[in-house]
């Protein structure tokens, strides 16, 4: 009997999920270098506690197919993704002016294989978006997604490619207004950006604000023109702990729920936010950290769940273990299973972490200052803002990969710049597998300029997704 991808009951609604997860096993291998903080290889310790808790043959489990040039370019710009692609560790010092150009060098360097990382990360969120748009999966998750810092036109803090506004435009295919919400403990910057502007996207950032990258996210950012008051930012102090997030969590997501009535949700999952974390300062437990998960999976919306920061590495396989059961309606054991990099969890060998005795700088005058004007924002929208659809940009194809004769490559067609490894043993047999194609055309976004009142106003970001006939653009191509 098939029971691959179906989820247990949860909670009071008692109604199961089905929960696709994108997995490479050759993501772990990617390395940014010695001494920096970001380490892919947190992607294959949490898919080793997966397998280990039993977690994979709860769901569906795929390989992502790596995005191509052209998907990437659906968002970023064309000279940025063809550097991307060319630039090597040997080749680097030959372009400097490019380096600077696009913010590569530093915190985010050049490494081997660096463009396939970002295909296999950028086509794990998009093929979660695929999957939820055809209704093949409730709750799709991309751990090794979520670089939501990444620009039209540059690197930054740690993500070269933003997988999260390539899921959203596909998300936007199907739905007409698509919630964002991010809890890492830095502010969503470039997936805020790169929907300011617009009404079919609301973006949600929990974050550290205050003398901390990226900088932005102020209370006060809220939004221009169509997007005016569908950017919400909650700034943070040091130490925060699990009742004052989920004080402001809870009631300002509940509201947004009700009145911005999303289709689709995607929720980043940053770890960082969680104590102990090596460049991080709130205080968040794992429970209370997935909390948030359990909390969005309850409106029973189709959800994308992304991973981003986290730099204690034990800890965030920990959390998105854990977060992977909380999808599924699964709890499970605190006591953690054998397994292959079982010594990064002693001496205790549990789960679950206890938070810090650490102050926690966050008042409750100022918590209730921060909800109730947020609440106040959110008061100021429309009901569920209506988008007119005349017609619908066509669905991405999703062929169904027959087992006996799976050729990977035949189903990007004849055009296809990527290879597909079919060599690779990813899980055991009894968890089903498939391979999704992203093909990502006809998107209702498009790049250019952005013709606003009198006079008119380039969208950095490159991103117009207005409330408008999709049949009758109003931007200039490039």
């Amino acid at each position: 009997m098939e029971t691959g991808g179906n989820s247990l009951p949860s909670g009071a609604d008692g109604v199961k999920r089905k929960v696709c997860y994108f997995y490479d096993p050759e993501v772990g291998n990617y390395y940014y270098g010695q001494g920096h903080p970001m380490k892919p290889h947190r992607i294959r310790m949490t898919h080793a506690l997966l397998a280990h808790y039993g977690l994979l043959q709860h769901m569906q489990v795929h390989k992502p197919f790596p995005a191509r040039d052209r998907d990437l370019c659906r968002f970023h710009a064309d000279d940025y993704v063809n550097f991307l692609r060319t630039v090597t560790p040997e080749t680097q010092q030959d372009q400097l002016r490019q380096l600077k150009r696009f913010n590569v060098g530093e915190d985010c360097p050049v490494f081997d294989g660096l463009y396939s990382f970002c295909q296999t990360y950028a086509g794990g969120s998009v093929g979660g978006a695929v999957k939820l748009n055809h209704g093949l999966c409730d709750i799709a998750i991309n751990w090794s997604g979520g670089l939501h810092h990444a620009k039209k036109c540059e690197a930054s803090g740690f993500c070269y490619v933003n997988d999260i506004v390539l899921a959203i435009l596909e998300l936007l295919k199907q739905h007409q207004r698509v919630l964002y919400v991010d809890i890492d403990i830095h502010h969503g910057d470039g997936v805020e950006e790169a929907f300011y502007t617009t009404d079919r996207v609301m973006t949600v950032s929990f974050h550290k604000f205050g003398d901390y990258f990226p900088g932005t996210g102020d209370i006060r950012d809220i939004g221009y023109s169509k997007g005016k008051y569908y950017s919400l930012n909650v700034p943070l102090d040091d130490g925060i702990d699990d009742e004052s997030y989920h004080y402001l969590f809870k009631p300002i997501i509940g509201k947004v729920m009700e009145v911005y009535k999303p289709g689709a949700v995607v929720l980043q999952c940053g770890a960082d936010s969680l104590s102990g974390d090596r460049l991080g300062c709130f205080n968040l437990s794992i429970k209370g950290h997935a909390e948030c998960v359990k909390f969005m999976r309850s409106f029973n919306v189709p959800l994308l769940l992304l991973g981003g920061g986290g730099y204690t590495i034990r800890n965030v396989a920990r959390c998105w273990c854990y977060e992977t059961g909380v999808a599924l309606g699964m709890e499970v054991d605190d006591k953690m299973p054998p397994h292959e990099y079982y010594e990064y969890f002693g001496p205790d060998y549990t789960l679950h972490v206890a938070p810090s005795n650490m102050e926690n700088k966050n008042s409750r005058q100022l918590l209730e200052e921060i909800r109730n004007k947020l609440l106040d924002n959110l008061s100021k929208l429309q009901h569920s803002p209506s988008v007119q659809f005349q017609e619908r940009p066509p669905d991405t194809e999703l062929p169904e990969a027959d087992e006996d004769q799976d050729n990977g490559d035949e189903r990007w067609g004849s055009d296809s710049d990527m290879d597909v490894d079919e060599d690779c043993k990813l899980v055991p047999s009894r968890v089903k597998r498939e391979v999704v194609e992203t093909d990502m055309k006809d998107l209702v976004v498009q790049k250019g300029t952005v013709e606003q009142g009198r006079g008119s106003m380039t969208d950095e970001t490159g991103v117009d997704v207005s409330p408008m006939p999709i049949d009758e653009p109003t931007v200039k191509a490039e």
